[in-house]
């Protein structure tokens, strides 16, 4: 049983950050070929923007943000998304042009899926829901 002394008032995922090297390009990938929709784009500091993006109903964000400090734009995200059509999403986002994956992973023990990348290499992986 959980100390219920030691737990948090943390509830759900609410924002991932990828870095990206150019936030409008970033944005022009996730709203034209995932279809997300834009939900903050505001100046702060000093002459910073927080710009974050989700799927339409999604109560989780993605911020796309410059690169921070050493850390290199591109790479590992760790960000899985879900779907409830795996083969339909997979050829979508290959008719738009997106970097997907030449085939769908499928097996007995693992559900349905598939990385792609956005335009600075950052990876993603899309999973079938429910699969």
């Amino acid at each position: 049983m959980a100390d219920t002394q030691t737990q948090t008032q943390i509830g759900q995922v609410g924002t991932v950050i990828v870095q990206v090297s150019d936030q409008d390009r970033a944005l022009a990938f996730f709203t034209e070929k995932l279809g997300f929709e834009k939900r903050t784009d505001v100046p702060y500091g000093d002459a910073q923007r927080w710009l974050d993006v989700a799927p339409a109903g999604g109560e989780a964000t993605v911020a796309i943000v410059p690169p921070m400090g050493d850390n290199p734009v591109g790479g590992e995200t760790g960000i899985a998304f879900t779907t409830n059509d795996v083969d339909a999403d997979h050829a979508t986002l290959r008719e738009r042009g997106v970097d997907v994956d030449d085939e769908i992973m499928r097996g007995d023990d693992i559900p349905s899926m598939f990385w792609f990348r956005d335009p600075d290499g950052n990876r993603y992986l899309i999973v079938q829901r429910g699969d």
